[in-house]
């Protein structure tokens, strides 16, 4: 076996590692492999890597979450939480392959960095923890493979744990994905502990004699039964591929083990098989079988298909990771390192990438100078030559470059759809601590939202107050304490305003006068006006005037209008902008020498005051669709809350996955904090988004509350 050698050669001097790291060779397109880790948050996706790079040779001793010392985690904030809050690349060799590991966060709230990593991986494989098994992120980790129709393997970690059960998770499996899940490979345990595997494949037993080292042995008799059952179902799978193979399966016959690796290859590129593989990532343990798997069931980018558009003949541009085809490379990330400056990721999907090269942005039709390729280890770069198709890098201070831009050549312009995103709805209205902050503020926010693509600042003028919207409470912390840690600025979440509008149900009618006499020259306006609801609440006010023989002269409309413009802004009833208001100016008077355009517009503000008052005035607060994606057996619980909440259920609709949307109006207010409540309602199942969609009257308390809030402030 391969790969069967005996690693204590591996340590042999530090510095042969860090040339190794430091020299990586060019690999061609098929000897490349790109991998996306999936899984629950702490179901040991960054401790996997550890194992990797350490019976690869590229470590001599494995980092540890808890001490701090993983390649992967090597952001100050993972440190301190002990969980990746980013997608890191680590280019593992092997077997004369290059895979491309991006290790993605298993927590919810960035989802932003597993759907940049997925959108550049062509298989994942999906983590499980074989103590907690099968959980939400499991699930989802499944359901993002379908979308980007990855090939997937399962690996279960945490063998060496004693209540780690792989039976179980391979049962849980298979209950819930059908007859693909396929077990390649069976734990041999003695005394509660993992001493070994057998190869079903290869039907053949494989003893652990110290941390990453094996030797053959004999295949326990208590092992025979259930190894029978999963090489059955195994062998089963493999007659499936061909006709030949199924009269061979019928007749009796055993296939070879290259037979079998040849049909589990086609299987597993096309999804109807997923290999499940265990093993146990602090003593190194199964990881090399793992990634000799990769190396030999997932595909090279080539077997894989991607397409742009050429704009300049606006016809399909197939880049398919060809290396003879003109150069195409697509951004996936960028990461934004205090210290190091900015890099931008890329996925090279045609083409060979040089060092030097000039490369064409199509999204902003400038050049970019290439200086330097790198491929990635954690935050360190590694300098390399080129980049083949299908390969992934990183490229260093591309300033007009942003995630999900295309870079091309000149002659072939080539754009590919960017990926698509999850969108923030969580949101918190941030105040800066220290006067004189705010530029720093924005401008650290700026790096930040170029980094993460979940995450955006909005100034909301209206309510007068700064906007971050996140995918969920720890995504805001964690924004909030980066800014403190690596930009040096304090800031603080507050809870945000709403945005009601004030309107009138009533018509009235007033006669206002502003009259101001002192020595010279003095002021004098008069306006009589009537009120009324316009009936349009998408607009402020409307203005007409019915003024008969001049007892206002024209050149004052404008002044009077103007006057109803300000005073629009903030309404009187709690200062919150005012909708919906008709307002006719149908006489008045003027004085030929004191009128003047202030003296009306003074007047037109306080017969606005006035009359907006006594015209039965009302606030309105924002109502928004929400539409709530649930498994089936949460949607009582949900639709329970979403009353609670003054929601208004409008429907609900099935879709697949044993899951329903359900629809309902729901007042803004309602929104705040629902991220948290549906997450633990669910168990991090439940998801949505909503839009804001009209005004509608809040109910009577809801205006009090408002009122008195106003005249609190005052």
């Amino acid at each position: 076996m391969k790969n069967s050698k005996n690693f204590s050669t591996i340590s042999t001097c530090e510095t042969t590692n860090k040339e190794a790291a430091h020299n990586m060779k060019v690999y061609r397109t098929d000897e490349i492999r790109n991998v996306v880790l999936l899984g629950h948050g702490g179901c040991g996706k960054t401790s996997l890597v550890e194992a990797m790079l350490y019976v690869s040779g590229a470590t001599n001793r494995m980092g540890k979450v808890a001490d701090h010392n993983t390649v992967s985690d090597f952001d100050k904030e993972e440190q301190k939480r002990e969980f990746s809050i980013s997608t890191s690349l680590i280019p593992i060799e092997w077997e004369k392959a290059k895979i491309n590991v991006l290790d993605t966060p298993g927590y919810f709230d960035f989802v932003g960095e597993v759907e940049e990593a997925v959108s550049a991986a062509d298989a994942a494989v999906i983590v499980v923890s074989g103590k907690a098994g099968v959980e939400v992120g499991t699930e989802k980790a499944w359901e993002l493979c379908d979308k980007y129709k990855l090939p997937r393997m399962i690996y279960v970690t945490e063998m060496d744990v004693d209540d780690a059960s792989y039976r179980q998770v391979c049962e849980d499996l298979t209950e819930r994905y059908g007859k693909k899940i396929a077990p390649h490979f069976q734990p041999i345990r003695e005394n509660e502990k993992l001493v070994g595997y057998i190869n079903i494949v290869k039907n053949a037993g494989r003893r652990y004699t110290g941390i990453a080292q094996r030797e053959e042995c004999e295949i326990p008799d208590y092992c025979l039964p259930n190894l029978q059952t999963l090489r059955d179902s195994l062998m089963e799978a493999v007659a499936e591929t061909s006709e030949d193979f199924m009269d061979r399966y019928f007749a009796g016959e055993e296939f070879s083990v290259e037979e079998i690796r040849s049909a589990l290859r086609t299987q597993v590129m096309d999804g109807s098989i997923v290999p499940v593989g265990m093993g146990s990532n602090v003593q190194a343990q199964g990881v090399a079988n793992l990634l000799s798997d990769i190396v030999r069931y997932f595909p090279s980018p080539d077997k894989r298909s991607c397409a742009g558009i050429n704009r300049k003949t606006n016809e399909i541009f197939e880049g398919n990771y060809d290396f003879a085809k003109s150069k195409s490379a697509y951004v996936f990330k960028t990461m934004v390192d205090p210290f190091i400056g900015k890099y931008s990721f890329l996925k090279v999907c045609s083409g060979v990438l040089k060092s030097d090269d000039t490369l064409y942005n199509t999204g902003t039709d400038s050049e970019e100078k290439i200086g330097k390729l790198y491929t990635m280890m954690g935050n360190k770069p590694i300098e390399v030559p080129e980049l083949h198709a299908g390969d992934i890098g990183a490229v260093a201070k591309l300033q007009d470059v942003k995630t999900g831009d295309t870079l091309s050549t000149k002659n072939t312009q080539v754009l590919y759809a960017k990926t698509e995103f999850s969108q923030p709805y969580t949101y918190m209205k941030y105040v800066v601590k220290a006067k004189g902050d705010e530029d720093k503020v924005s401008q650290a926010l700026a790096k930040m939202m170029a980094e993460d693509v979940t995450l955006k600042a909005v100034n909301d003028s209206e309510n007068r107050q700064s906007l971050l919207y996140g995918m969920g409470d720890q995504h805001l912390e964690v924004v909030i304490s980066k800014l403190a840690a690596r930009y040096k600025v304090d800031v603080e979440l507050e809870t945000p305003k709403v945005a009601f509008r004030e309107t009138i149900r009533k018509n009235s009618d007033v006669d206002t006068k502003y009259k101001k006499q002192s020595g010279g020259h003095g002021q004098y306006g008069h306006v009589k006006m009537k009120f009324e609801p316009s009936g349009d609440l998408e607009t402020p006010y409307v203005f007409e005037q019915i003024v008969v023989g001049g007892a206002v002269p024209k050149n004052y409309f404008p002044a009077v209008e103007k006057g109803l413009q300000e005073s629009v802004v903030k309404g009187p009833l709690a200062g919150y902008p005012v909708v919906g208001v008709k307002a006719v100016l149908y006489d008045g008077s003027y004085h030929p020498v004191d009128s003047s355009e202030m003296a009306f517009k003074t007047a037109t503000t306080q017969a606005f005051k006035k009359g907006f008052m006594e015209a039965s005035p009302v606030l309105l607060e924002p109502i928004a669709n929400i539409r709530v994606t649930v498994p089936d057996e949460f949607t009582g619980d949900v639709m329970g809350d979403l009353n609670k909440r003054r929601g208004r259920v409008l429907g609900m609709t099935p879709v697949q996955g044993g899951k329903q949307i359900i629809e309902a109006d729901i007042p803004m207010t309602g929104v705040f904090g629902y991220c948290t409540v549906l997450r633990s309602m669910t168990g991090g199942r439940g998801t949505y988004e909503y839009e804001f969609v009209r005004y509608e009257q809040a109910p009577s308390d809801v205006q009090e509350k408002e009122i008195a809030k106003k005249v609190s402030e005052e």
